[in-house]
């Protein structure tokens, strides 16, 4: 009952935080579980196996919606389920005294990234349309969803941020399909990791059944609270203070599976205090001086005295930019679900 409870806990953790930033819940699930006292295998083990059932219903979502492209999915997805298959089984067949070094530098690596994609705004995808869509060849995808896979399975998370973040960064695709391609994908990742801890560690089935269970349960009773979140707080300055967090706890965990200096993670820990709140307070400025700008300007739909009717052209020009917009709508809309 008592890891039931505990892994509840971490669940609806992890679940708030990827309700609110729409990534991180593997990171912030394996971190949380590592500090209840799990195993850096039975970590990832919990949060993938628990990730089999989240990224099929988000998955089918996507399809729904018409956001996924099938052959970025099988590019990116076969791939990744070796890579992710090989992880597993590496780091079901090491020893902890060697997988928890490994799985700690990874999460810390993992903080950074959310730390600064947030606290410096890094990562934002040109803006494109349907038409201008282009498929990705197989020789850039399969190397991402290798590493991917394999970075999901020994690290317990990460595939969302490394995938979306690569595919938007190229340029090649809307944001709508990248996320709905990279989550359709996960599903294939996370299967393929849990297959490959089964292998590993099939003897401990019934123990991950309760973590599992709990890491559900727990994400079930946060969704409410998270979409109530999403709608309270700002998104950049939480991803920002979660990257943080996430680096100062990990950077603990690595003083205990390292046997690195103590003074020297606590001097690491205080610099990593003093960046966030820095980062921090940069992205609550950018963000509010965003949204001051949206608000000074005039709205679109507004005419100029004078010119209220013009030729066919332009009337022509208008409706074509009218349906840009409301594609625009529909991909805002898409992400916003996704």
């Amino acid at each position: 009952m008592r890891t039931l409870i505990v892994f509840l806990l971490v669940g609806f953790g992890a679940q708030l935080v990827d309700g609110s930033l729409g990534m991180a819940y593997g990171i912030t699930a394996t971190t949380m579980a590592l500090l209840a006292g799990a195993t850096a295998a039975q970590a990832s083990f919990a949060v993938n196996l628990a990730q089999v059932g989240t990224t099929l219903a988000s998955g089918a979502s996507h399809w729904k919606f018409g956001n996924v492209d099938v052959k970025t999915v099988a590019k990116l997805g076969l791939p990744g389920m070796v890579g992710a298959f090989v992880g597993a089984t590496l780091l079901s067949n090491i020893s902890t005294e060697a997988a928890q070094p490994l799985m700690t530098t990874i999460l810390v690596a993992l903080g950074f990234y959310l730390l600064l994609r947030f606290g410096l705004g890094l990562g934002t995808p040109p803006v494109l349309n349907v038409r201008e869509e282009r498929q990705h060849s197989a020789g850039f995808l399969a190397p991402v969803g290798t590493f991917g896979g394999f970075l999901s399975a020994t690290g317990g998370g990460g595939w969302g941020p490394l995938t979306v973040t690569t595919l938007m960064t190229a340029g090649k695709t809307t944001p709508r399909r990248v996320i709905g391609s990279v989550s359709a994908s996960e599903f294939l990742v996370s299967l393929a990791a849990s297959i490959g801890f089964l292998f590993g560690m099939g003897d401990q089935l019934r123990e991950m059944g309760v973590i599992v269970l709990g890491l559900l349960a727990g994400g079930v009773i946060a969704a409410p609270f998270a979409a109530w979140l999403v709608s309270r707080v700002n998104a950049v300055v939480l991803g920002t203070f979660v990257g943080g967090l996430l680096v100062f706890l990990n950077l603990l965990r690595m003083s205990q599976s390292m046997e690195i200096d103590r003074t020297v993670i606590t001097l690491l820990q205080i610099a990593i205090v003093v960046l966030t709140l820095v980062l921090g307070t940069r992205a609550w400025r950018r963000t509010r001086a965003a949204r001051d700008d949206a608000q000074a300007a005039p709205p679109a739909e507004e005419a100029a005295p004078g010119h209220e009717q013009g030729t066919d052209r332009e009337h022509g020009a208008d409706r074509e930019q009218g349906t840009g917009h409301e594609q625009r709508t529909d991909e805002d809309r898409a992400r916003t679900h996704a």
